[in-house]
């Protein structure tokens, strides 16, 4: 007697990603929600300190000014955070700096306008009081678009096949953030990401499945680790004859935070004095926030993912595209010198961690306001070396561009009309970006060449980003290919999302993302 073979079935298709220790509303304990915000905190620190690094010395800023830049970028993130997890999508997401306002930036400082400068400290001033006002004027575009709903308009036709370049290319765009910067201190980056995969993956199951400790805490305990072995490294003098650069990356001592720091200081709106408007760096800051509110717009589908969420209704991504508007309002105010982003790194330490609590992120929050007041605290645990940082980012920027490709379940991949897409999208996503990049670099200008610098500005910042190059070739190309066609409804998944469109229509988007204080009538729901 023969037995029936069983045939393989597919597995079903999720709404909502299973496996979620805590979704947005479930929040752990509070000793673990304490030690999981402040993990938030760490990650977003690479970053934090990083662009500051790259601009302040530019603008002819040294380190005092380079540590109240990162304090006021702290602080403002903080703030930023809890309003959007308060009054914006209320996902747990970080807000926290752009890589999306660095090129334009640059632009600003190297215009030549206050070149003539003598005094360094004057020359930072006058630069930063420059980007402040191109920060303020960019604002009104984010603040326009999100709370008039006109964002809305655009993502009610974003189907599950045209979000997933979209998603994906939020994480992997930032490849050269990854191994690329382990490498500049291979001796300290390498056993950073090693400890965290055996952490993370390996040492929970070896130990019989006990996830709480090894797995959910595996960023601060493997941070801590590496940072101690860093510190070693450093007073035992092995960095002592290499490289400058090399003893910048490696070496524990040398990011010049903890000595310029205050002890206690709290940032204010124009510290740094009346803001400076000149059309040309609002305009290239204003491409800039475009591009800004596009990645964010992917970060925001991972994290609701990764949070355990619904797929996101647009008047909900309209409402946090113009919550993120007055927090770009307040990068100018303050005098941040970036503009601002979801935190993609934050998003994949959801799903490393997979806690999706929002009382974590608002913790986090706390903990960013916190060291950013009490300089030297706060400057001491920002010393830690990009490199352990970076190790990071290859672990959780592979995990937001996971997120995006398990969109594709909705999606049919049987279709050469999908395979098209997905392809096209992606490959010219990177293609495009590398060639105005790559022509950037060698040529010293972008290939768009006019005698117009803000028109060559704003067009280098948009198509020098993967993430926005590929989501307008996806987004057309899904709106028009056979458009008619009943069919390829279903091929793109947009009869999955269709009870999404209103968060009003699907009681559990209510519960997620219906603000409090009885504020929706306020903001446009359909």
């Amino acid at each position: 007697m023969t037995g029936k073979v069983e045939e393989p079935q597919p597995h079903p298709v999720k709404d909502q990603l299973p496996g979620i220790d805590y979704c947005i509303n479930s929040p752990p304990r509070w000793h673990e929600a304490t030690i999981l915000g402040f993990q938030h905190y760490l990650v977003m620190l690479g970053t934090t300190v990083l662009i500051p690094t790259i601009l302040v010395p530019q603008m002819g800023g040294g380190n005092e000014e380079k540590v109240r830049v990162v304090q006021t970028l702290l602080f403002v993130a903080g703030i930023k955070t809890l309003l959007q997890t308060h009054f914006g999508t209320r996902l747990p997401v970080v807000i926290g700096g752009s890589y999306a306002f660095v090129v334009p930036t640059i632009s600003i400082i190297l215009s030549g306008r206050y070149a003539d400068e003598i005094d360094p400290h004057q020359r930072f001033l006058k630069t930063m009081r420059s980007i402040q006002g191109a920060l303020i004027i960019a604002s009104i575009f984010q603040l326009v678009i999100g709370f008039f709903g006109l964002w809305r308009i655009v993502v009610r036709y974003l189907s599950p096949l045209s979000a997933v370049p979209l998603t994906t290319l939020a994480g992997l765009a930032l490849f050269n953030h990854g191994f690329p910067a382990l490498a500049k201190c291979i001796e300290i980056g390498l056993p950073q990401l090693i400890l965290l995969i055996l952490f993370s993956q390996y040492y929970s199951h070896a130990m019989g499945g006990r996830r709480v400790l090894f797995d959910r805490f595996s960023v601060v305990i493997t941070v801590l680790i590496v940072w101690v072995y860093a510190i070693i490294l450093t007073g035992s003098g092995v960095y002592k004859h290499r490289r400058p650069l090399t003893q910048f990356h490696c070496r524990t001592d040398r990011a010049g935070l903890i000595h310029a720091a205050p002890w206690i200081k709290f940032p204010y709106p124009f510290q740094w004095g009346s803001p400076s408007f000149h059309g040309g760096d609002c305009f290239a800051l204003m491409a800039a926030s475009f591009v800004s509110l596009i990645e964010s717009t992917g970060t925001y589908i991972v994290v609701s993912r990764y949070a355990g969420a619904t797929p996101l209704p647009p008047s909900i991504l309209s409402r946090g595209v113009g919550w993120q508007g007055f927090g770009l309002l307040l990068d100018g105010m303050f005098g941040t010198v970036n503009g601002s982003a979801a935190s993609v790194e934050n998003a994949g330490l959801l799903g490393l961690t997979r806690v999706g609590s929002r009382r974590v992120i608002e913790i986090s929050a706390c903990f960013m306001i916190f060291f950013s007041c009490l300089g030297k605290f706060g400057a001491v645990v920002a010393s830690i070396p990009l490199p352990i940082a970076a190790a990071l980012y290859c672990v959780l920027f592979a995990y937001a561009a996971s997120a995006g490709l398990g969109l594709l379940q909705f999606c049919h991949l049987n279709s050469f009309r999908t395979k098209f897409i997905l392809g096209t999208s992606i490959f010219l996503g990177f293609s495009v970006a590398q060639y105005f990049n790559e022509f950037s670099l060698v040529a010293g200008y972008s290939p768009v060449h006019t005698h117009n610098r803000s028109f060559n500005d704003i067009v280098s910042v948009i198509f020098s980003s993967p993430v926005v190059v590929a989501a307008m070739v996806a987004y057309f190309l899904d709106c028009t290919l056979h458009h008619g066609d009943s069919e390829v409804r279903k091929d793109s998944g947009r009869h999955w999302w269709e009870k999404f469109r209103s968060y009003r229509t699907d009681p559990r988007s209510q519960e997620f993302y219906s603000l409090p204080y009885n504020l929706n009538k306020y903001f446009p729901s359909e």
